[in-house]
């Protein structure tokens, strides 16, 4: 029989009161909590904590305080990431964020969804969906990804956008729900 943890990651509906989910997440709210309230000045225990909350990330990745998510260890980093202020990741499912990518205050990044049958949702089951962000993307601040979305490579996302659909390479996108506006050409400021 498998584990709540395995549904969850298969993406099908599992229970979140499973005790070793909980106790996940607790940890994972002690670790940010420390985070968050860390000075300035102590950045070695910041990168302490953020290794211990994700496992591994790459070089010359940046978050600033506060930073909220619900496991960590589903988030992937890759190198020279950055995130601004007040960001939430639900990593219920698999994150997976490339290289170079700058992400603006209040970003928020949700796997997590829900049934949509009533009956399914008050007996407290839930599910996620994988996100990807590709490598060179800049979400503006504000913006929302809904689970299951790709982000294309080179992309950039308008702040206060609601990203419901996968948006393609080298597009700058924006809106609720988001969507192209237009190609970028390789070079291109402002």
């Amino acid at each position: 029989m498998r584990t709540e943890k395995e549904k969850m990651l298969a993406g099908e509906l599992y229970d979140p009161r499973d005790a070793q989910l909980q106790r996940e997440r607790r940890r994972a709210r002690l670790l940010t909590k420390a985070f968050n309230d860390s000075s300035d000045d102590q950045g070695s225990e910041r990168k302490r904590l953020l290794l211990e909350l994700f496992g591994t990330m790459g070089k010359g990745t940046l978050i600033e305080p506060p930073f909220y998510c619900d496991y960590g260890g589903n988030i992937t980093l890759g190198e020279r990431v950055f995130f601004n202020f007040n960001c939430v990741i639900l990593d219920v499912a698999q994150v997976t964020i490339g290289n170079h990518v700058l992400f603006g205050p209040g970003v928020q990044v949700y796997t997590a969804t829900h049934p949509l049958d009533a009956e399914q949702r008050r007996g407290g089951l839930e599910a996620a969906k994988p996100i990807t962000i590709g490598d060179d993307v800049w979400i503006g601040g504000g913006a929302i990804l809904c689970p299951g979305v790709t982000i294309g490579a080179r992309s950039v996302i308008g702040a206060g956008s609601v990203v419901t659909k996968d948006i393609p390479e080298d597009v700058f996108a924006g809106g609720n729900p988001c969507r192209v506006i237009r190609s970028l050409e390789s070079g291109e400021s402002h």
